[in-house]
Formats: structure tokens, C-alpha cells, sequence
């Protein structure tokens, strides 16, 4: 998406075109919501996560365990 925002009738085309015909009354609704989704968006593209291991590499059942070990031996 382009840094020009959504018009509701370019929601509706696009919204269209994936299967999803749209009533007149919603074209404005899902284009503000859209672009709002797309700013957030794009803030969270801007932030540098470094060395941050993607969310896949996180195992829950591997931290909880390293809690209660350090839990039990506090």
C-alpha cells in the first residue's frame, strides 16, 4: 500500500476484487479502518528489534519451566 490513503471507493474495488463485495454504507468505514491499521503499521516497520529472534525461536513451555526453577530456588 502507498503512502497516499485508501479512498472508500478504492476499498470497495479491492475489497471486490478479493471476494468480498461490500455495501455502500460500509466503503468508508473499512477505508478509515484500513488506513489506520496501515499507519500503525508502518510505526512498527520504522523500530529497530536488533538482535530480537523472531517470534518462531520462543518456546513458552522452555520459559515457564526456567521460572519455576528460579521460583524454587529463590
Amino acid at each position: 500500500m502507498s503512502a497516499v490513503e485508501l479512498t472508500p471507493s478504492e476499498a470497495a474495488r479491492l475489497a471486490a476484487r478479493a471476494g468480498l463485495p461490500l455495501n455502500d454504507v460500509r466503503h468508508t468505514g473499512v477505508a478509515v479502518t484500513a488506513n489506520h491499521i496501515h499507519s500503525v503499521v508502518s510505526i512498527l516497520r520504522e523500530l529497530d528489534f536488533g538482535d530480537t529472534p523472531p517470534a518462531s525461536a520462543y518456546r513458552a513451555e522452555e520459559e515457564n519451566t526456567r521460572k519455576v526453577t528460579a521460583d524454587a530456588a529463590a
